[in-house]
């Protein structure tokens, strides 16, 4: 899920950050870049931007509706979700259908029942997924699962910029995880 991406940016730089001649300090670019890299949050054939790793090279400015750009081509690192991928999300909310999920950056990762063999649904104060083996998946438990479908979504309703992750628990070693020191006794 992790990739090293080659990107490019037209930044906007501020007039005042620009000498006479035309030339910006590194250092404003820089600092430009990693603003609106944190603003556009996700690209969808790069994923979630997690850091700059490199600034290759800064273009000629260019002068657009009275602001001044410059192109960057830089080096990042990314989160990019991928079919088939195991990931690790955390539970953060049961409904009767499935459980929702956070993973690093992915605030929409969606675990349905019928994705979940051997689980059966809990109802009460509390809701959870109960398996036959007597496992439990509830809020805030950690949960190993396989990517069964992404999607982009560029904007709908209050959603924008993200990936929708569709998880199974269809495969070996996929279901929750218990952490050392939890409250589980050990016999």
């Amino acid at each position: 899920m992790l990739h090293e991406a080659e990107c490019n940016y037209h930044v906007p730089i501020p007039a005042q950050d620009i000498d006479k001649n035309g030339k910006v300090a590194l250092s404003s670019v820089a600092t430009c870049l990693l603003k609106c890299v944190l603003e556009l949050k996700a690209a969808e054939r790069c994923g979630y931007f997690l850091a700059v790793t490199k600034l290759k090279s800064i273009g000629k400015g260019y002068e657009f509706s009275g602001s001044c750009y410059f192109r960057v081509d830089f080096n990042c690192r990314t989160f990019l979700p991928v079919d088939g991928e195991i990931m690790v999300g955390v539970v953060s909310a049961i409904d009767i259908f499935g459980a929702y999920l956070k993973c690093g950056p992915m605030n929409y990762v969606y675990l349905p029942a019928h994705k979940m063999p051997g689980f059966h649904l809990v109802d009460g104060k509390n809701p959870h997924f109960l398996a036959d083996n007597l496992s439990r998946i509830e809020n805030g438990d950690m949960i190993r699962c396989k990517v069964f479908a992404v999607r982009w979504i560029e904007k709908i309703r209050h959603i924008e910029r993200e990936f929708i992750i569709l998880a199974s628990l269809e495969g070996d070693g996929l279901g929750p995880i218990s952490l050392p020191g939890s409250d589980e006794m050990h016999f």
